[in-house]
């Protein structure tokens, strides 16, 4: 399972990037990457068992909640060639 989330929010220059990266240690299983993008979004991809993914993201919301205003989630193709979880620029 691979989830792309648009976080949109108070998301830049709050250590967003960072917290995933930190939070998805506790989620071996999940690769992926978090990045911010020029309109002042954050755009993350996760990859793995659909349970551990599901989990890293309710851990990530619930981390940055007071951050996020909107989310827009969409389910895309695993990335098989991904290992770890990265911040990417």
């Amino acid at each position: 399972m691979a989830k792309q989330v648009y976080y949109s929010g108070d998301v830049q220059g709050v250590g967003f990037r960072a917290t995933a990266r930190h939070v998805a240690r506790a989620h071996p299983d999940v690769r992926g990457w978090v990045r911010n993008l020029a309109d002042g979004r954050v755009e993350l991809f996760a990859d793995g068992p659909a349970r551990a993914v599901e989990a890293f993201l309710a851990d990530l919301r619930a981390r940055m909640a007071d951050h996020i205003r909107n989310e827009d989630t969409f389910d895309r193709a695993p990335d098989d060639a991904l290992t770890g979880f990265r911040i990417t620029y």
